[in-house]
């Protein structure tokens, strides 16, 4: 049984930054595919950026390139989602997620391709 606990949400104007953890218990960050979701109030699920196990593939959405940077602390068993220059836009509830499996590259993008989800943490971006 896989348990993460995301924290780190709040309120921010546009321009300001933003951390996010993502805590783990019953397995170690370090063995595991990670990433984020967000879903914003009437929209779908979208796939923010996830990072393999290894460290060697790091992905992220075209929206959030250069502003998001997904890292772990394996000391920690955290993942951390660094947000800056936020924009209103990025307001929506933000989901970390993770694999008990190596999740191939062309389906990090598919939410159900990952097993276990964290309940969300709120991100609002005020203009």
């Amino acid at each position: 049984q896989v348990q993460l606990v995301e924290s780190g949400g709040g309120l921010v104007q546009a321009g300001g930054s933003l951390r996010l953890s993502c805590a783990a218990s019953g397995r170690t960050f370090s063995s595991s595919d990670t990433g984020w979701f967000r879903q914003a109030p009437g929209k779908e699920r979208e796939f923010v950026g996830a990072r393999a196990w290894s460290g060697n593939i790091i992905d992220y959405t075209d929206s959030v390139k250069g502003r998001f940077t997904i890292s772990r602390d394996s000391a920690k068993n955290t993942v951390y989602l660094q947000m800056n220059s936020l924009k209103p836009e990025d307001t929506a509830v933000y989901y970390c997620v993770a694999a008990p499996f190596s999740v191939p590259y062309t389906s990090w993008k598919t939410a159900t391709s990952w097993a276990y989800w964290g309940q969300g943490t709120q991100v609002t971006v005020s203009s």
